[in-house]
């Protein structure tokens, strides 16, 4: 960064945001472009072993991206990793040539990683090997400073002063070869982001939350991975309106036939049969073919096979016995919808009221969204189930068994202290 950029970048940082007054001139924004031009796309071992040499040479933090299909393919796994580092410059990674990127996950390990929205781009690194010992989420971050929009293209706007390529974020990248206005585009996400890091730093370390970042960074960096979740099908959209339980059981018959064959063709499910097709042939029971095409999302399109063993699904759900019906409500830990409360326990509704008043007062002073002060399911676990005691001491042993970090037990235990008195 120049030192006028730079200069740039601290005075929209100091400022509150907004449109300029009608009477000062701005220049326009300019077009960010590749620094050295859209770099190759690495395919083959022997590239792939120059760009590693290379990047771990390199100094100072690594940026790092990557690119889905979501919306195409079955899965989450990654089509394009973007890596730019000092000494290094940019990298472009076929995941699918090279599969295993563990050695260049090792050759930079000591260094920090920066990603935007870390939690969405980690599943699909730590697929391919590479997972970061240290991180630094420039999206995170933003939202830790108050930025109004966090976005990687309006924080590189309202930050550093360049405009990023749009359009491209929702395309294929599955798609071989990649089409250079893309590429351009992929190379364009790394260019800036460790001065948008820089950037953020300061501003944070001027807040006073450097730290309170560095340690939910470190939360990332060391969570495990998700486990599977638990009956996927009741995610179907639209499931609010399916109430028998053998309707429920069409939707799983269904919902598990279309995840086989979007895995089997490497398709994203919703191409394979939308989740209105599912519900709406839950909703109707259709005893044959000729009544599951007349449903709609089974229209005249669908070839008689594919009807066949959709209607060959709801056969099934229908011939179960009542014993192997899904029961009408998953089971969850903890406690209920928060729209119960006032009937099974109106104290416990009362504290609620309270504390997220409470929290939401607290964030407003710290410019910061209620749920990165504290998780909204964490204030409903110690409001239903308060400390016997309700003291600081215990009210910050209970948000910290419920995940919540050194900082936000800090800055939360004495509103909660309070709100949880409420009787």
């Amino acid at each position: 960064m120049t030192d006028a950029q730079e200069t740039a970048a601290d005075s929209s940082l100091r400022t509150t945001g907004g449109a300029p007054p009608d009477d000062v001139e701005t220049a326009p924004i300019p077009l960010l472009e590749p620094r050295e031009g859209i770099p190759p796309v690495i395919a083959d071992e022997a590239a792939l072993a120059q760009v590693v040499a290379a990047f771990a040479a390199g100094t100072g933090p690594v940026a790092v991206d990557a690119e889905r299909a979501s919306g195409y393919r079955y899965g989450q796994r990654a089509y394009l990793v973007q890596l730019r580092r000092e000494g290094a410059g940019s990298a472009l990674i076929d995941p699918v040539a090279c599969p295993d990127l563990s050695g260049f996950g090792a050759a930079i390990a000591d260094a920090e990683w920066v990603l935007h929205a870390a939690t969405q781009d980690l599943p699909c690194l730590r697929e391919i090997g590479m997972v970061p010992a240290e991180l630094f989420d420039t999206e995170l971050a933003g939202r830790l400073a108050g930025f109004p929009r966090v976005g990687l293209g309006a924080m590189v706007e309202s930050v550093l002063g360049y405009v990023l390529e749009k359009g491209h974020s929702a395309v294929d990248w599955s798609t071989r070869p990649l089409p250079e206005p893309w590429l351009r585009y992929a190379a364009l996400d790394v260019e800036l982001l460790v001065d948008l890091r820089d950037a953020l730093e300061k501003e944070l370390d001027r807040q006073g939350k450097l730290d309170w970042a560095h340690q939910e960074f470190d939360a990332i960096a060391s969570a495990p991975p998700a486990p599977p979740r638990k009956d996927p099908w009741r995610r179907t959209s639209g499931m609010h309106k399916v109430r028998r339980r053998r309707q429920m059981a069409v939707v799983r018959e269904l919902w598990t036939a279309r995840d086989r064959v979007a895995q089997r063709r490497d398709v994203s499910p919703g191409k394979v049969l939308g989740d209105t097709a599912i519900v709406e042939a839950a909703l109707a029971l259709p005893v044959n073919v000729h009544a599951l095409a007349a449903l709609p999302g089974f229209g005249h399109r669908m070839g008689r096979r594919q009807l066949e063993q959709w209607q060959a699904a709801v056969d099934r759900a229908r011939a179960l016995p009542d014993a192997e019906l899904p029961q009408p409500g998953q089971q969850v830990a903890g406690p209920p919808p928060p729209r119960a409360w006032a009937d099974k326990d109106p104290a416990a509704a009362a504290r609620l009221s309270a504390a997220r008043a409470a929290v939401s007062t607290r964030a407003e002073a710290l410019n910061m969204p209620q749920e990165n002060l504290i998780t909204p399911d964490t204030v409903r676990r110690v409001c239903w189930e308060p400390p016997a005691v309700v003291d600081p001491e215990s009210v910050g042993a209970a948000l910290a068994s419920h995940g919540a970090r050194r900082w936000q037990v800090e800055q939360v235990t004495p509103a909660l202290v309070t709100a949880l008195a409420t009787r």
